[in-house]
């Protein structure tokens, strides 16, 4: 078995001292200089541990000042099943509701959009056809958990009263439930999760270190003829979430 590299030895240590409460929240760790006299590192070991565990949530850097270790936030259970997304409303709502949390979001929606070549592709349409791109902060208890940009097409709710997710006399109730009054059928959904960092603007607004861990999840839904009618780019720090697959067995 290969040796774990020396950093994160280093950062296992400096995460044992603050679980034995060594250091509270709220407290600046040592210099790097002793921190590496005391864990036989050297500086540049402890520095990149310590940028883990920043990215972690572990710890926060701050300028010209130190590293202090972070105060603690509960994590919040994102499931993700077939069962929430037949929920009426939004699949987000109804997942903070069963963990007795008030679920919230802010959003923007831009109308007339020209898709990217990426979004372009994942929708199967061509690039530059118009969409509507809604931005959103998804709130548990009045604090961010979550981002998401979503795209869909134009084309497909142009001259109806679900045109924006959030106007009008069906906001708020997530993509199956609008499109499903427009006559439109979602089926499926995909998803591809993959690790990341969170970049300035994200980590303004989850309040969260930029660099800090995420999961970037691409999301499609599909109606039952075949067709993509929303796609989105959700963020998902792993400090303040913890995401959940629920897949059936039949």
């Amino acid at each position: 078995m290969r040796e774990r590299p020396p950093y994160l030895r280093t950062a296992d240590v400096l995460r044992q001292r603050i679980k034995e409460q060594e250091w509270s929240p709220g407290d600046r760790l040592p210099s790097r200089t002793q921190l590496a006299q005391e864990c036989e590192a050297t500086e540049a070991v402890v520095r990149r541990a310590q940028e883990l565990l920043i990215a972690q949530g572990v710890l926060v850097g701050r300028g010209g000042s130190g590293t202090y270790v972070a105060e603690p936030r509960e994590r919040v259970c994102l499931l993700r099943s077939p069962e929430r997304e037949r929920t009426e409303g939004s699949p987000f709502y109804a997942g903070t509701v069963e963990l007795g949390k008030h679920g919230s979001w802010d959003s923007r929606s831009d109308p007339l959009i020209p898709a990217p070549a990426d979004i372009a592709e994942r929708l199967g349409i061509q690039a530059g056809a118009y969409c509507v791109r809604t931005s959103y902060v998804f709130l548990a208890d009045g604090k961010p958990v979550q981002l998401s940009i979503s795209w869909e097409p134009y084309e497909i709710t142009s001259g109806t009263l679900v045109v924006l997710p959030e106007a009008g006399p069906h906001a708020g109730r997530g993509v199956v439930g609008r499109m499903a009054e427009i006559g439109v059928t979602v089926v499926r959904a995909v998803e591809r999760p993959e690790p990341g960092h969170a970049n300035a603007g994200e980590a303004n607004l989850l309040g969260i270190q930029r660099g800090a861990l995420v999961t970037r999840i691409q999301r499609t839904y599909f109606s039952n003829d075949g067709r993509a009618v929303e796609t989105a780019d959700i963020v998902v720090p792993t400090s303040l979430c913890e995401i959940v697959y629920e897949v059936p067995v039949t």
